[in-house]
């Protein structure tokens, strides 16, 4: 597995700067040397673990960029660091294929250095779908893709892109033409938005003709930013990334929103909106649909004795032993020490036992509260499998099982049966 980044710097002080931002946010694990020797003898010894670099263009013995050169030859992913700018020698490596040139001017140099790193491994798990009706310069945009790890999709016109669309629901983002055969670019966009909110994909524009009218005809139709061709390979890549971790960054804030603040499972809303999906798919294949609620029991009493900071390690606990047992499930902490979890297509009684196995395996575990107390918890659940007409209803019914197992003694899970 290639999860490993290879950092080459002489400088002392520039080397501490990027091992100090390795480590507060890389997502890889950094190898380091200082010279040319050292970083091939580490390159070759860890040839199948490393992803990606970020290679100083002058080291001691390696003065005019051979260790570039090297790496660049073994078609290895370079970011190139250099002291001073030389617009010759940058077009000369853009051309050879670096990542990308980046100027040791301060601090934030370096970041985006190591954050670049990060784009490309996400990059990998990234669709983008490239509609241009000339081979040439498609060819040119999906290279340039390549390089930075994307997994690119390819279309020659507006209608071939569709069919793409509706085969491929996971492409993120649309590179399109203006002026093709069969459906313009234009036509595509309107096309693509009355299926995909900006919020699920991104569409960049992108045009050979003049006219400052273009873009604001493309954006105006739905597309979220303009290119016009020809464009230089750094503001290709900015646009594109840029979009991208806007993208990232929204699907993060509305993440949250759907998230319990103490636990990170789902919340009650999220729990519900998904449920009414999940209701609706199994009502129309006609498949099985479990709700299970599940409640701490005597929880009030380690707040009353342990104090609030001990109950709120008992829910994290219980969450997080959740998630791991159940997460291929819906899992959500709808309220205080209730959690829901939604089980499609078992019956009845294979998710009570499910859950009976999961409520045997919380309680061996044991749970340290604080210094000096360690506590075991068990809880109540219900199950049931009955489709009724909202998932709020089949929740009522699950916690009718649930407070009849309460009931009954507590640490038990009862079902429709």
């Amino acid at each position: 597995m290639k999860n490993k980044v290879l950092i080459v710097e002489d400088s002392t002080v520039i080397l501490k700067i990027l091992k100090h931002l390795a480590k507060q946010s890389l997502i890889l694990e950094p190898i380091f040397a200082t010279s040319m020797k050292e970083a091939q003898a580490l390159y070759l010894k860890h040839k199948d673990e490393l992803f990606a670099g970020i290679i100083d263009l002058a080291l001691p013995d390696a003065p005019n960029g051979e260790m570039v050169d090297f790496l660049l030859e073994e078609k290895f992913p370079v970011v190139v660091l250099t002291g001073s700018y030389d617009e010759q020698r940058r077009e000369g490596l853009v051309k050879q294929g670096v990542v990308d040139y980046v100027v040791k001017e301060s601090r934030y140099s370096y970041r985006y250095a190591i954050n670049m790193l990060n784009r490309l491994y996400k990059n990998q798990q990234l669709q983008v779908l490239v509609v241009e009706d000339s081979k040439q310069y498609r060819k040119h945009i999906v290279r340039l893709l390549t390089a930075h790890k994307y997994q690119v999709l390819e279309a020659e016109d507006g209608v071939e892109a569709l069919t793409q669309l509706k085969n491929n629901s996971d492409i993120k983002m649309v590179i399109t033409d203006y002026n093709m055969p069969n459906m313009d670019g234009f036509e595509l966009v309107q096309a693509i938005r009355r299926q995909h909110e900006k919020s699920d994909m991104i569409i960049i524009g992108l045009s050979g003709e003049d006219g400052g009218l273009l873009s604001i005809k493309f954006i105006k139709n739905g597309a979220d930013d303009f290119l016009n061709k020809p464009f230089q390979q750094e503001e290709f890549y900015c646009r594109i990334t840029n979009n991208i971790e806007s993208l990232e960054q929204l699907h993060k804030i509305q993440d949250q929103a759907n998230r319990d603040y103490l636990t990170s499972l789902y919340n009650r809303r999220y729990f519900c909106e998904q449920g009414e999906i999940l209701l609706k798919q199994a009502n129309k294949k006609n498949t099985e649909l479990a709700l299970v609620t599940l409640d701490l029991d005597y929880f009030k009493s380690i707040n009353d004795e342990y104090g609030h900071e001990a109950g709120d390690v008992v829910l994290k606990f219980f969450a997080n032993a959740l998630e791991n047992s159940l997460g291929r499930f819906l899992v959500s902490r709808i309220g205080g020490e209730e959690f829901c979890v939604i089980v499609p297509g078992l019956s009845n009684e294979k998710v009570v036992s499910l859950v009976d196995g999961f409520k045997q395996h919380v309680a061996s575990q044991i749970i340290d509260v604080n210094e000096s107390d360690i506590l075991r918890v068990a809880f109540s659940a219900g199950v049931t499998n009955i489709k009724l007409d909202t998932i709020n209803a089949m929740l009522n019914q699950a916690d009718e099982y649930l407070y009849r197992a309460k009931e009954a003694g507590r640490n038990m899970v009862i079902g429709d049966e």
